[in-house]
């Protein structure tokens, strides 16, 4: 028979393990997700992703500030839930939590456990240069992403893929994943595996000081940290334009072939000088303005060297 499940989740990220999980006929007794937040020029309540899709599917939607309380715990176990979901939930589910489905918490993790566990997963994984990702769900324990490992999937990382490209890459990889983990589970066949103690490395959450581009390093690595932090929050610099220092994000890039002290326009293609090699700005970002395309950007404001980006 289908699993009885409470899904918790947040992010576009856990939105296909919902659908797929409701597409193979598990039964959603409720949806855990966060309260909505003021956003846009209005400033208007905007329910999450998640909550958005279990309102359309007719799910139960609940939004609790804390899981902490008896009452949290009564609520929860009140939906007769086999098991739990949880995919980019934001919230720690404490041990009481843990423990109140008969067959327990499975979490679906974007990374290749035990390395990066933790907040930022996808943004560190290219950033550090991996040469892949992947996804994993594990039964939950009151560890940060300690849990026994059930099933796994790998995806290669290329230089020209940025945490968006692997977000949703990994998204519908993961959605397929924790479904055959649920399936297994409904058949009473699902396998656990302790994580190794070795490799562990933890996923910090991204911090803004760490998006400015430091053109001293080498082109590659460069690439890896403007990718890594691609869309959001997006690694920036400062060029002067018109006599005056301007902001850019840059999203997308590619490796280049040049050479100069570091943070040079090399040419008029926006080729910038790294430690060692250069790297082509291929999609940017000016302050206030909307993304585009770097050709686009010259068009209204031609560069030309010498200049310098800081």
């Amino acid at each position: 028979m289908p699993l009885r499940l409470i899904f918790m989740g947040t992010p576009d990220f856990a939105v296909p393990t919902l659908l797929e999980l409701v597409a193979h006929g598990h039964e959603i007794a409720a949806v855990y997700t966060r309260a909505a937040k003021p956003a846009g020029r209005g400033m208007k309540l905007q329910p999450t992703p998640v909550e958005q899709e279990a309102r359309r599917l007719n799910i139960p939607v609940l939004t609790p500030t804390t899981l902490k309380t008896p009452e949290a715990l009564e609520e929860f176990g009140s939906h007769g839930a086999d098991a739990a979901v949880v995919v980019a939930y934001g919230m720690i589910l404490p041990r009481t939590i843990l423990d109140a489905p008969p067959l327990g918490c499975f979490n679906l993790h974007a990374s290749l456990l035990p390395r990066w566990r933790g907040a930022a997963p996808i943004n560190r994984a290219i950033m550090a240069g991996d040469a892949e990702s992947g996804v994993m769900v594990m039964k939950m324990d009151v560890g940060l992403d300690t849990g026994d490992v059930a099933m796994a999937e790998r995806l290669a990382i290329s230089d020209a893929m940025t945490a968006a490209d692997l977000h949703d890459a990994l998204a519908p990889l993961g959605a397929d994943l924790m479904v055959r983990a649920m399936g297994a589970l409904e058949r009473g066949r699902l396998q656990l595996t302790k994580q190794s103690d070795e490799g562990v490395t933890y996923a910090a959450k991204i911090e803004k000081a760490e998006a400015r581009i430091d053109w001293n390093r080498p082109a590659r690595e460069v690439l890896r940290h403007i990718h890594g932090l691609s869309p959001f929050p997006g690694a920036w610099c400062e060029l002067a334009i018109d006599g005056e220092q301007v902001r850019i994000k840059i999203l997308r890039c590619e490796l280049a072939r040049g050479e100069g002290a570091p943070g040079d326009l090399l040419d008029d293609h926006m080729t910038i000088a790294c430690r060692d090699g250069a790297v082509r700005i291929l999609d940017l970002q000016r302050a206030g303005a909307k993304p585009m395309k770097a050709q686009e950007f010259l068009r209204g404001t031609p560069l030309r060297p010498p200049l310098r980006l800081v």
